[in-house]
């Protein structure tokens, strides 16, 4: 589907005066936006209709996006890359003060947590992470009270797709630096009228972790993806550099301390430490290094340094 400069720009507007307002949009309000008659802007409206990206939810009313016109938009976004940094810069409030938050926490677990509480409060959304086999949730309270979720049905949608979120997100294990489902795209809760925006990021308890949002479908997808972004590369590369650094700024959850006259449980070879794969030994022995993190730095071991290629274009500066 080609959509002309003109309707694409329409499309826009209609998706974000939508997530401002949650009212259908009428052509007497894009007429004023575009400059041009209501009647140039009820013909593109009729177009974009017959493409199936937006609809009107009734007779006399403006019109709302499908699921398949948040796509559409959706998609234009990802091609043009969604920084939260330019020139070592914020581009948004939000991105710094996940910088701060992230890097102020003295556990890795606390750092996830407080990233995810952080985005909560930014996006009016629900925000969850995985730690570990653990699904840690956030704002419950704030998805509920959005306007979509007054039907009971959506909201029984939702609660299916949260009680079934973690084990999804362990089997399926999405791949992508960021994961967008919008809709009917959800693997469960299909009718939840909800979009999925979650991250991929490697943490100290897995190679494969979490971080995202979950809200209705009418978003502001351009601030919200580049939060979550934001987000899921600020942990990763926070997280590993401080757990490789000697001093270990940032630590995994305390364990029960060992008897000195306990055997070694699970002992780590050295030469695994310094191996070219070590990072992928550390994350395969990560309960093991939760346990032996600070006598093994005390020896001033070398590990081999973090991914030297982000997952993101962008890095931050930490």
């Amino acid at each position: 589907m080609k959509l002309t400069d003109r309707q694409a720009q329409i499309l826009s507007a209609i998706i974000e005066e939508y997530a401002e307002t949650a009212s259908p949009v009428g052509s007497v309000t894009l007429a004023k936006l575009f400059n041009v008659s209501s009647a140039t802007i009820r013909a593109e409206m009729a177009k974009l209709e017959n493409y199936g990206l937006i609809t009107q939810p009734h007779t006399s009313a403006g019109r709302v996006p499908t699921d398949a016109g948040y796509r559409y938009y959706v998609n234009a976004i990802s091609a043009q890359g969604y920084p939260a940094y330019i020139d070592d810069k914020p581009l948004d409030r939000g991105a710094h003060a996940l910088e701060v938050r992230v890097t102020s926490q003295s556990r890795a677990d606390a750092a996830i947590r407080s990233a995810v509480d952080l985005l909560v409060e930014l996006t009016e959304n629900l925000g969850l992470a995985t730690i570990g086999d653990q699904l840690y949730l956030s704002g419950i309270s704030r998805l509920f009270t959005q306007p979509e979720f007054t039907d009971p049905r959506r909201v029984k949608a939702v609660a299916k797709l949260l009680d079934n979120l973690e084990p999804w997100l362990r089997e399926a294990a999405p791949g992508e630096p960021l994961n967008i489902f919008i809709g009917q795209e959800n693997p469960i809760g299909k009718t939840s009228g909800a979009s999925l925006i979650i991250s991929k990021f490697r943490s100290p308890f897995s190679d494969c972790s979490y971080i995202g949002v979950l809200g209705p479908t009418r978003q502001n997808y351009g601030r919200v993806m580049s939060l979550v972004r934001c987000a899921g590369d600020m942990l990763e590369e926070t997280l590993w550099k401080n757990l490789l650094n000697p001093r270990l700024k940032i630590q995994l959850n305390p364990q029960p301390k060992i008897q000195p006259s306990a055997p070694h449980p699970n002992p780590i070879p050295l030469s695994l430490l310094n191996s070219p794969n070590s990072l992928t030994t550390f994350s395969a022995l990560a309960q093991t290094l939760r346990i032996f993190a600070k006598p093994l730095i005390s020896k001033k071991l070398k590990p081999s340094p973090p991914p030297s290629t982000p997952l993101f274009k962008n890095s931050y500066p930490f």
